[in-house]
């Protein structure tokens, strides 16, 4: 991990030189990269992970002549966070490329294939970039469209490629149906749904087997579409030369999956094959093994570079885990991020050591399983609602996403893989928890993390440049998030002073800290400071500030500055909060008294698309009892019984 990273003012001029030497003639001694993405898919579903339902021979093989890396992380559990790391060779986050998928303006030069071309690679991407800048995505590729190929003619005679094809054949949306009416019938693919190993994190429902059939399918599919390059290599007579990334962007399908900092969030499978022209290039010993060494997205960056002999960028915070001495970089710590679920901002940390794993939550009274409408549109995302929403099981290893939850947990993944018992306030465990506890503080410092802004600062403004070139204390943003996830009786006169702050950043957090305070019972006072900020001019902090009086004796205040917003971004700022609120039945009596005036925004609101507050009104009526989940999406019942009948194309092709 560098310590230090470059300064805006000669980041640019830095990136632009490293690579000023025309290397064209040396091209024959590089290898080609083919790297074949796919979607949402976590490890543990692909065979030679150990999945015994599904059937994925051609990966399988791959894995069997390559090496099959069992310790990755994506870094982020959603598209373009992950992305945005792996082009980087960075934490989005110290871009402020965090948040998903909101586009940020960020430094120039800072995409890595620009590097590959001026070492002589002819770089093409097919098709997906969703990198979190504003920057042209597509201007560090010599070809980047759904044509870009490495058999394009304008790749030159004996000119290496470095080809990026990604596959949505496996994409949430497949099966994003909002019912199973007229699904197809998964045993023609081999998967028999009622005979389908559930992991133990979900329920066994119907809609979580056939969403899970439906998952792996998917899966089946892009196992064929790996096939189709592989042969088409063979048949460009490329296969010597080519050395094959296999890997998916971040976690599965399944509830708790895909935009959650779990393992079935960020651990990914990923599989390197090396032809016999460059086996020199792997690590000694690991053709044909399973490696578990930590690696996520952002090592991709040095590895590329690394393997055909290139200088990595000092800014660099990735390693590279392949070619000439990658042994000597090898971590000892894994680190994720989270920043938002749709609407809600509220950043999470993880780190992983190979055995225990840490999650760092900075605003924990917002419930890991808020909704992101996107994913709500699976059937069993809506059946796991129903069954905790409605008391339906005292299983509360099911219920854990929906609960307040400590700032810190800690798992033993060894003997609790999906991280369901909670050590944290174990005693045997604190030296553990206070290694991880600084191990974090110290990566949030040196990568300076900008997670911490509110979504709203962010606009506009290239933030990463305002926050080095005018010297903002970062240092001391970042302390007074960590201190708000568990703050003391004690912290409230320093906080108070956050209140008053001419920064809306430190005003958010300081209103999240009294939050936390009333929420535990730490402090039962509303503070005059906190009540003046629900007249905020930024709606992040007037909406945290109300949730917080909600907490400090003062609900029906609270409650009531969240509810008849007019403006149609600021609503799902305050229905955000109030999605918290709705989740908790003590505050179900003060929400009641607004019931007509969310039925009449659910029907009123937009409610088509997943952004839509007609749908955020629909949630929280349905979370206090007053509407059915089934009837979050009645108007798309026709678009699920197409997407039910119909199958996502096996593309793009070489």
């Amino acid at each position: 991990m560098k310590q230090n990273l470059l300064l805006a003012g000669s980041f640019a001029l830095i990136c632009t030189n490293l690579f000023s030497e025309n290397k064209t003639n040396q091209t024959l001694q590089h290898p080609n990269i083919l790297w074949l993405t796919f979607e949402d898919t976590s490890a543990s579903e692909i065979g030679c992970y150990g999945n015994k339902d599904v059937h994925t021979p051609v990966i399988d093989s791959l894995a069997a002549k390559g090496i099959q890396y069992m310790n990755v992380w994506s870094v982020a559990p959603q598209s373009s966070p992950a992305r945005s790391s792996l082009i980087t060779g960075c934490y989005a986050t110290t871009f402020g490329m965090d948040v998903h998928p909101v586009p940020q303006i960020t430094p120039q030069h800072i995409f890595f294939p620009q590097l590959l071309r001026d070492a002589g690679y002819y770089c093409t991407n097919n098709d997906k970039t969703h990198y979190n800048s504003t920057t042209d995505n597509r201007v560090c590729w010599d070809e980047s469209s759904k044509k870009a190929s490495y058999n394009s003619s304008a790749r030159g005679k004996n000119q290496p490629f470095f080809a990026v094809f990604n596959t949505v054949t496996s994409h949430m949306g497949r099966i994003r149906t909002f019912h199973l009416e007229d699904r197809r019938d998964y045993s023609k693919e081999g998967l028999f749904v009622e005979k389908l190993s559930l992991p133990s994190y979900v329920p066994d429902l119907p809609e979580v087997r056939s969403d899970y059939a439906g998952h792996l399918e998917a899966v089946q599919d892009v196992d064929k579409w790996v096939g189709m390059f592989l042969q088409d290599l063979k048949e460009k007579e490329l296969e010597d030369n080519t050395i094959i990334f296999v890997f998916s962007d971040h976690g599965g399908c399944l509830p708790r999956g895909k935009g959650y900092l779990y393992e079935t969030g960020l651990r990914v499978p990923f599989i390197v094959y090396f032809p016999e022209k460059w086996k020199h290039l792997a690590p000694s010993n690991t053709i044909g093994t399973k490696d578990y060494s930590l690696i996520n997205f952002t090592d991709f960056a040095p590895t590329l570079l690394n393997l055909i002999g290139e200088k990595i960028p000092e800014h660099y915070q990735g390693v590279p885990f392949l070619g000439e001495n990658a042994s000597e970089h090898k971590k000892t710590i894994n680190f994720g991020f989270a920043a938002n679920q749709l609407h809600h901002y509220m950043p999470v940390r993880a780190a992983n050591d190979g055995r225990f794993k840490y999650i760092r939550s900075y605003i924990p009274y917002k419930q890991f399983a808020l909704r992101n409408y996107y994913q709500w549109g699976m059937p069993s995302n809506m059946a796991w609602d129903s069954l905790n929403i409605n008391h339906l099981t005292n299983l509360t290893v099911w219920q854990q996403p929906y609960l307040h939850h400590p700032n810190e947990m800690l798992f033993d993944l060894e003997n609790d893989p999906y991280e369901l018992n909670n050590l944290s306030e174990n005693p045997s465990y604190q030296n553990k928890l206070t290694e991880f506890r600084e191990a974090l503080a110290t990566h949030v410092k040196a990568t300076g993390d900008l997670g911490f802004f509110i979504p709203s600062f962010r606009e506009g403004i290239n933030l990463y440049e305002r926050v080095h070139e005018q010297n903002y204390p970062l240092t001391e943003l970042q302390s007074l998030a960590a201190l708000a996830g568990n703050p003391s009786a004690g912290d409230v006169k320093m906080i108070r002073k956050y209140l008053k702050s001419k920064d809306p950043n430190m005003r958010f957090w300081g209103a999240v800290a009294m939050a936390q305070l009333g929420l535990t019972h730490r402090y039962t006072a509303c503070p005059g400071e906190l009540l003046k900020l629900l007249n905020d001019e930024d709606a992040y902090v007037a909406a945290e500030a109300a949730y917080a009086c909600a907490y400090l004796g003062m609900p029906d205040k609270g409650i009531k500055k969240l509810i008849g917003q007019k403006n149609k971004e600021k609503i799902k700022i305050d229905y955000a909060l109030l999605e918290c609120l709705s989740l908790d039945e003590n505050m179900h009596p003060y929400l009641l008294k607004y019931k007509v005036q969310l039925q009449e925004d659910a029907t009123n609101l937009p409610h088509e698309q997943n952004e839509d507050a007609g749908l955020m009104a629909r949630g929280i009526l349905v979370n206090i009892g007053e509407m059915n989940i089934r009837d979050l999406y009645k108007e798309q019942y026709n678009e699920g019984l197409k997407f039910n009948r119909g199958r996502r194309p096996m593309l793009p092709l070489p």
